[in-house]
């Protein structure tokens, strides 16, 4: 029976005909949306449920505020997880990254966990082209499901953020995240700048981290991606440039690849007006070649650039 499936599954395939992955969208961006694209999942959050989000640099005001995520992570009874940044900022020691924090109220809507202030530890990946294995925060042991809440948005090394990068930098502890952005030449932060590597590199190190964890996971993995402060600029930057394109929603799914693809073609499809350009993120992610991640996520196995996108808001 299991030979017939494979071979109806590569038949499928190559006629064309393979299951798409399926992403779910709202126009909608409330906390009550956010429950409710979480449950049009299917998947329910079990155990010990780490919420990864970016809590956003001190003086930043883009970042996924408590108000909007604090349903959803009381809904599942989450942890608000992050690790220490590897730059200079005010997230980049466990001391400072508490006083942020606090500063933007994410305690009082959750228990928050910096994963990497006790240390980190190694994990595997299946892609060793460039980093050997994976350095996470060491309390990422302590999560049995994790809900990958990313906000998607520019960014100036990556070009784009969304779930892949907040399930490999986002997860990364402060070693972890030099080694991804030097793929794999240094885990010291203090030489992290001296030894950028080529950008793809940067790109795919990043693409191997993410399913890394994925599989540390055992697969008990959903993401979301909120598409709002569409900003060319990360929430780790504390000056950000103002958005100029409007807010698009939220979407989710299953499959990560799928997310940021179906993220990236609302962005590059929209059709620009006064006050809602999409040319700026546009450009910022074609000149750090931000689409390569999600092409190589697809060649290692991550997940599928084919989707169904599904509007819940007509259902």
């Amino acid at each position: 029976m299991r030979r017939i499936m494979l071979l109806a599954a590569v038949l499928l395939s190559s006629l064309g005909l393979a299951a798409q992955s399926k992403v779910y969208f709202t126009r909608e961006i409330t906390p009550e949306a956010l429950v409710r694209i979480y449950k049009a999942l299917g998947k329910e959050a079990k155990g010990r449920v780490a919420v990864k989000i970016s809590t956003g640099e001190s003086g930043g005001h883009n970042y996924l505020k408590p108000e909007l995520i604090g349903r959803l992570v009381k809904e599942v009874d989450g942890t608000i997880v992050e690790c220490n940044t590897a730059y200079g900022g005010s997230r980049s020691t466990s001391a400072a990254h508490w006083k942020t924090i606090r500063e933007h109220g994410f305690d009082k809507i959750a228990r928050v966990d910096i994963m990497d202030e006790e240390g980190d530890m190694q994990i595997p990946v299946k892609d060793t082209t460039h980093i050997k294995y994976d350095i996470v925060g060491g309390h990422l042991a302590n999560y049995d499901f994790m809900i990958n809440l990313a906000h998607f948005k520019g960014h100036a090394m990556g070009g784009f953020g969304g779930v892949l990068k907040n399930q490999s930098i986002g997860v990364a502890s402060s070693a972890g995240k030099a080694y991804i952005h030097t793929a794999g030449k240094v885990k010291s932060p203090e030489e992290l700048w001296s030894n950028l590597p080529a950008q793809d590199y940067f790109l795919e190190s990043m693409a191997a981290a993410a399913q890394g964890v994925a599989d540390y996971m055992k697969g008990n993995v959903i993401y979301i991606n909120v598409m709002n402060n569409m900003s060319v600029d990360c929430d780790c930057d504390s000056s950000p440039e103002e958005p100029k394109l409007k807010d698009m929603g939220i979407l989710a799914s299953l499959d990560p690849v799928a997310l940021d693809k179906a993220c990236l073609d609302k962005v590059f499809n929209h059709k620009s007006s006064e006050g809602d350009d999409s040319k700026p993120l546009i450009e910022r992610i074609n000149r750090q070649h931000g689409t390569h991640i999600v092409d190589y996520a697809e060649k290692i196995g991550l997940g599928s650039k084919t989707y169904t996108l599904i509007d819940i808001d007509n259902q």
